[in-house]
């Protein structure tokens, strides 16, 4: 049994904003996988729920004249996954939601509810913190476009107010033409898990794919919200492939995060995967942008 107040279905997006300005305590429901689960735990007993579940401006992928991918947020895992624009230019992306839970879960969860949920071990979110992804988010005093990197405020919180709801995230061609990337995912099973590490690589090659020209690189689970390490990326920055640059990178990142001590893992074991990790995503990326390193 869900302990439910009551559900509100949303016609389009300015009566799902109505809808939630009217009644601050509701919260907005998509797929349910992360809302539903709170609400049977009894974190949520007794809410409100604004579903946007069904709204077509919020669903699907498109590509603009300008090459700006645009994905729904009310778009599951599942089909972000096997979308051939996904496939063709973001393929990290989907590689990283085809790793979340089972296929139940990715077949209901959203790109969305992921990124809303401000959690720290969103498959998704060191994806596109890699990929530069802008959150468009509409409510009662217009629009807002977030830089990713401003989204998160704290664990399980984001800038988005009660009454906004997430309508795109954009990601800008300058962002993935001429990447490789690559996600890699630690958990205690392969599968239904979730992530005690993730780590998601971009890299851009020199025209002659021996030196480093741009690299990205983000983690979840490495401090308390997702997080991007920029001084680690400067420092690679022109740096040519092999095995001085794998070891920069492993000691750089150590420097920018902030891992705790969970059940799920110590704060020193993180650590060590956080090194690792890096060593490795960044390996298979460089393959992915056509270049060539020892295993």
């Amino acid at each position: 049994m869900y302990d439910i107040e009551k559900l509100y279905q949303a016609k389009d997006i300015g009566d799902a904003i109505r809808a939630l300005k009217e009644d601050p305590e509701a919260v907005v429901i998509s797929g349910g996988s992360d809302v539903l689960i709170k609400v049977r735990e009894g974190k949520l007993a007794g809410c409100s729920l604004v579903s946007i579940h069904g709204i077509k401006e919020l669903e699907g992928v498109r590509m603009e004249e300008d090459g700006t991918i645009v994905i729904g947020p009310a778009t599951t895992f599942s089909h972000v996954t096997n979308n051939r624009i996904i496939q063709k230019y973001i393929p990290i992306l989907g590689d990283a939601v085809d790793q979340a839970g089972g296929p139940q879960l990715r077949n209901i969860g959203t790109v969305g509810g992921n990124v809303c949920n401000g959690v720290t071990s969103a498959d998704s979110a060191s994806s596109f913190c890699c990929l530069d992804a802008i959150l468009v988010v509409e409510g009662p005093e217009g629009v807002r476009e977030i830089p990713i990197r401003e989204w998160y405020t704290g664990p399980g919180k984001t800038v988005r107010q009660h009454d906004e709801i997430l309508t795109a995230i954009r990601i800008r061609k300058e962002s993935y033409e001429g990447f490789g990337g690559h996600y890699i995912k630690y958990g205690k099973r392969n599968a239904m898990e979730i992530a005690t590490m993730g780590c998601a690589v971009t890299v851009k090659l020199t025209e002659d794919k021996k030196h480093i020209e741009e690299m990205h690189i983000g983690y979840g689970v490495a401090a308390p919200t997702p997080i991007r390490c920029f001084k680690a990326e400067e420092k690679v920055k022109g740096m040519e492939i092999g095995n001085e640059l794998f070891e920069t990178l492993g000691k750089s990142v150590l420097e920018e995060v902030n891992p705790r001590t969970s059940w799920r893992a110590s704060k020193e074991f993180r650590l060590q995967l956080i090194e690792e990790m890096a060593k490795r995503a960044l390996k298979q990326a460089i393959i992915n942008a056509g270049g060539e390193c020892d295993a």
